[in-house]
């Protein structure tokens, strides 16, 4: 191992279980302290600097008025789960019994951590796509699972399939798909969702898809996996209110599929949390319920987020790879002089006062591609300029 790569890792932790080991404190929570330390802008962590719409906000306060602080039910209250299958339908003619077919979870995370845990048996394998997101390795250290990577190549982040079908063997127990995918923006396409789904299908293998994004979509459409043949008996499918309605602290999610795997996913997920968000359930099932021009301006928002922050990367000096969906985008470095994107997302609060995040934390080890950046712009438009602004005086 390079020198390099032997400073990047977590320093080993005498208490924690080896399974867990090299986990360490997550880049985001590094980053985040960095930009309140130094005072910087930043566009490291994905959360908006605005809240979303007032009428959430209002039924989540008439919850907590009207007393529903206790304990909700174990799956979540039944206004939410029927709300969650009737967005399911409404939008993508799928169709799930909010009594057998729906769990709420505390947010995307849970379901997914969850979900791995309940279906792998130690020494079983995760097929992902690289970068991915962070809590996608500590779920599967959790179950003793080991993840198994399948590059995502820039500019188009596209990958192989030959790749793919290589990287299924004997002990693979699933493929977790992300889409629209963080950290590169990517929306996988109809081509390759069939791709997907044949591997699925040929191999047996069940499919649990993060689609947290699925309404901040710029460019391409957004389809779920169970959608295609095949698939609906396979997969579970996950998603949240923290991204779509702009209220991440308040992590209200699920997952939907058939009763077997949704049944094996609440299991293990009543002795993480138990039950989560009272008050704040029946709020998400009234943003749920909201016309469609709320989650088409939300998307044109971010859209124009997108937009101001990426033409000014470019203006100053990055290669930037644009994203059809979320809230972020991976640039390179390289063209600025740095062959290293953890050492120049350390050195940058100091120099222009912007915090980013390195790549680095989505790859598996030192194969990735080290000048490799990502910024959030999920951030009002003032403040995407003042960031522009300050990143312009890296070439001066």
């Amino acid at each position: 191992m390079a020198a390099d790569d032997r400073r990047n890792q977590p320093a080993r932790q005498p208490y924690l279980a080896s399974r867990l080991q090299g986990l360490g404190t997550t880049v985001f929570a590094e980053m985040s302290a960095l930009a309140e330390r130094t005072g910087s802008i930043n566009l490291g962590q994905g959360f908006p600097d605005r809240d979303g719409p007032a009428e959430i906000a209002e039924a989540a306060i008439e919850a907590i008025r009207r007393g529903r602080n206790q304990y909700p039910p174990g799956p979540g209250i039944l206004e939410l789960r029927q709300a969650i299958s009737a967005h399911q339908k409404r939008f993508y003619g799928l169709d799930f019994d909010a009594d057998t077919e729906v769990l709420v979870t505390a947010g995307a995370t849970e379901a997914i951590t969850a979900a791995i845990i309940a279906l792998c048996e130690t020494g079983d394998e995760v097929v992902v796509f690289e970068p991915f997101y962070d809590s996608y390795a500590a779920a599967a250290a959790m179950a003793g699972a080991q993840l198994k990577a399948v590059p995502l190549e820039p500019p188009g982040w596209t990958f192989d399939p030959d790749r793919l079908a290589s990287a299924v063997g004997p002990r693979t127990r699933l493929i977790l798909l992300n889409s629209p995918h963080n950290p590169t923006g990517k929306v996988f396409g109809p081509a390759e969702l069939e791709i997907l789904a044949g591997v699925c299908r040929e191999r047996d293998l069940v499919a649990v898809t993060d689609e947290v994004y699925e309404h901040l979509t710029f460019a391409g459409r957004h389809v779920p996996l169970c959608s295609l043949p095949g698939m609906a008996d396979r997969t579970i499918t996950i998603s949240s209110a923290g991204k779509t309605f702009a209220f991440t602290g308040w992590k209200v999610g699920w997952a939907c599929g058939p009763s077997p795997l949704v049944a094996a996913v609440r299991t293990v997920k009543q002795f993480l949390t138990y039950v989560n968000g009272a008050p704040f359930q029946p709020a998400v099932a009234t943003g749920l319920g909201l016309r469609d021009e709320y989650f088409e301006s939300a998307a044109a928002t971010l859209r124009d987020g997108r937009d101001r922050l990426c033409s000014g990367l470019e203006r100053a000096g990055f290669t930037v790879y644009w994203p059809q969906a979320t809230y972020f985008v991976i640039t390179d470095v390289a063209g600025l002089g740095w062959s290293d994107g953890t050492a120049f997302c350390r050195d940058l609060p100091e120099r222009c006062g912007v915090v980013a995040v390195p790549a680095a934390a989505f790859y598996l080890d030192s194969r990735w591609p080290r000048s490799l950046v990502r910024f959030a712009f999920c951030k009002q438009p003032d403040v995407l300029d003042e960031a522009v602004r300050r990143l312009e005086s890296l070439g001066q």
